[in-house]
């Protein structure tokens, strides 16, 4: 007997094949044999698209970006430290006003 290879789709792909079902001209079903796929991967692929759609839309403006925030916390521990260092450095120095 032999094994049936997974097919692999692209995300251009699946996303060509979600809004053909999105937009309903055709049936799922047409689709899926059109595009040689279960019928149910197209329902999915729709389901995504669908639940993924407002991400596309937010404003990342009002959304500050965490990587960004956990960057300037950091840099600002670093600031922090150093002055610390500074502090100490100019009292065993005898800088120290």
């Amino acid at each position: 007997m032999k094994s049936r290879q997974r097919r692999s789709f692209s995300a251009e792909m699946k996303a060509r094949i979600a809004l053909e079902a999105i937009k309903e001209q055709k049936t799922i079903q047409e689709i899926a044999s059109h595009y040689g796929v279960h019928p149910s991967q197209v329902t999915s692929w729709k389901r995504q698209a669908i639940q993924g759609a407002p991400e596309l839309f937010a404003d990342r403006r009002s959304q500050p970006d965490t990587s960004e925030e956990a960057l300037k916390a950091e840099l600002y521990q670093q600031i922090g430290q150093l002055q610390v260092e500074l502090d100490w450095l100019k009292k065993k120095s005898g800088l120290s006003r």
